[in-house]
């Protein structure tokens, strides 16, 4: 192979390698019988975070920091999406023995 062919296939890798940006994920949060599972997760910015409410009654995730308040009706999901990085811990307005910690990476 021709040393010019080789540098244009080896610069195209790079390009390829640096333009494609990650993919971000989908974590899911569950609240069911009073607990948020899991009770502590991480998540990367741009993640979108699934809350799944399984009881008969509402919840809500709220922030303490005032990052994202989620309101779920009984056995309904929500989604949002992580915005910025940081420890975010987050409880149930109407339950608030249930707690949980969100870790978001840059």
């Amino acid at each position: 192979m021709m040393p010019g062919r080789l540098a244009s296939i080896a610069l195209a890798v790079i390009f390829l390698s640096i333009s494609v940006p990650a993919r971000a994920a989908t974590i899911e949060i569950t609240m069911e019988n009073l607990v948020i599972a899991p009770a502590e997760v991480s998540a990367k910015v741009g993640d979108t975070i699934i809350w799944i409410n399984k009881d008969v009654f509402a919840h809500t995730a709220t922030a303490k920091n005032g990052d994202f308040d989620v309101t779920l009706p009984p056995k309904k999901s929500a989604t949002s999406v992580a915005k910025k990085a940081g420890t975010v811990e987050y409880y149930c307005r109407y339950h608030p023995n249930m707690k949980a910690t969100l870790k978001i990476e840059p």
